[in-house]
């Protein structure tokens, strides 16, 4: 399914991975010798396609983004320099190499997406029983953790229960794990409700040091990572408005497309009104919540 375009090469570094967006590469000389290079591309997948098309600017806006959110929340978090190639600047920084564990840590405060569907079904969302009578966009009483594992690229992320991570990864770092995620979820919450903004769930990645220090590491509370609601428009019940990339996904399973989500085909490229509306989306997001202009 994926369609990931060959990493560029960086001089002084050497290519280990490549993501739906960002690229990984190891630092091989200088201070940050044996650290690694975390560069955004301004690629943007959607139903686990990579698009031919690319948001311009939009790798620049997760990096920018996520800097100002580590340095808000005051967290540890895996961020050495942003001092990098020429190349790269503006959308790349330097990070620690951690042992990541292998958990997706999501945080929900409203009830949408996968969760609804769970709820749907069961009642439940990861195992934890929710109230009766929840609608799309519903705020929960209080925020829950809702992990899933983490998936091979091109493949589904799939909600487990807090149990399944238990037997994964031991009593103490699930605990860990949960404690951080509803931590980090609450301060952001009001800090982007102060904004205008609704963060209605994210998805966090932790990883650790030598001496076990929990780190937040790679894109944190982004339109990437998470469902950010102008607070003005929700009303539960229906789909809410959104900073997202749902206007791509609207697009690609829209009559217009011609794409039929089944075929097995990749996906069309996106018309350039989609790609501007969707740029200009990441950038409204980046300036609302920041108070910075792009």
């Amino acid at each position: 399914m994926l369609n990931i375009p060959q990493a560029p090469a960086i001089p002084g570094t050497t290519h280990l991975h490549s993501g739906k967006v960002r690229d990984l590469y190891r630092i091989d000389e200088g201070e940050f010798a044996g650290q690694l290079l975390m560069v955004a591309s301004d690629r943007i997948s959607a139903y686990d396609y990579v698009l031919e098309s690319t948001i311009p600017d939009k790798g620049e806006i997760l990096t920018r983004m996520s800097l100002w959110w580590f340095d808000t929340l005051g967290v540890t978090h895996h961020v050495l320099s942003t001092d990098v190639p020429e190349a790269v600047k503006g959308r790349a920084v330097i990070v620690q190499d951690l042992e990541m564990f292998p958990v997706e840590c999501v945080a929900r405060g409203y009830l949408t997406g996968s969760g609804l569907s769970d709820y749907r079904a069961t009642g439940e969302v990861c195992g934890i029983a929710l109230p009766d009578g929840l609608e799309d966009g519903s705020r929960l009483p209080e925020p829950i953790f809702t992990p899933a594992t983490k998936a091979a690229v091109g493949d589904h992320d799939e909600n487990v229960s807090y149990d399944a991570v238990v037997g994964e990864i031991g009593e103490k770092a699930a605990a860990a794990l949960k404690y951080q995620t509803l931590l980090v979820y609450g301060k952001a919450e009001a800090i982007a409700r102060e904004r205008g903004i609704i963060l209605a769930d994210t998805k966090f990645e932790f990883g650790k040091l030598k001496d076990n220090t929990l780190v937040l590491a790679d894109e944190v509370l982004t339109p990437d990572s998470s469902r950010f609601w102008p607070a003005d428009s929700w009303k539960p019940g229906q789909a809410q408005p959104s900073y997202d990339k749902q206007i791509v996904r609207d697009w690609l399973t829209s009559p217009a497309s011609g794409w039929d989500k089944s075929s097995g085909e990749q996906p069309p490229a996106l018309p350039d009104e989609v790609i501007a509306h969707t740029r200009a989306k990441y950038i409204e997001a980046y300036e609302k919540l920041t108070g910075l202009t792009f």
